[in-house]
């Protein structure tokens, strides 16, 4: 595959990956907090949070791929292991520092 088409693959994958992750995203703040939290949604999908993961293309882009390889339950379980955790420490921080 040419560096081109692999980077269409990588975009594709993050575009379905970027949608999953927002489904992720939504569900998990109602089942935690019982409100649709506009804020926090930003902060959990937000290029910047995913930066600290690596790239944000390619974050959502293997968040895209596990998807197609395995279905909804196993991204989700991806982002559990993945990014969830460091989610929730910023989250830790943010409330701690007042922001």
């Amino acid at each position: 595959m040419s560096a081109p088409d692999l980077l269409r693959a990588e975009r594709e994958s993050a575009w379905i990956g970027d949608a999953v992750l927002s489904l992720f995203a939504r569900s998990y703040i109602l089942r935690n907090s019982g409100v649709m939290d506009q804020s926090r949604f930003a902060a959990m999908t937000s290029n910047s949070f995913l930066s600290a993961i690596g790239n944000p293309t390619r974050v959502e882009s293997r968040i895209g791929e596990v998807y197609t390889e395995s279905g909804l339950e196993a991204a989700f379980q991806w982002i559990e292991k993945e990014l969830l955790p460091l989610f929730l420490k910023q989250e830790k921080k943010r409330a701690r520092q007042g922001g």
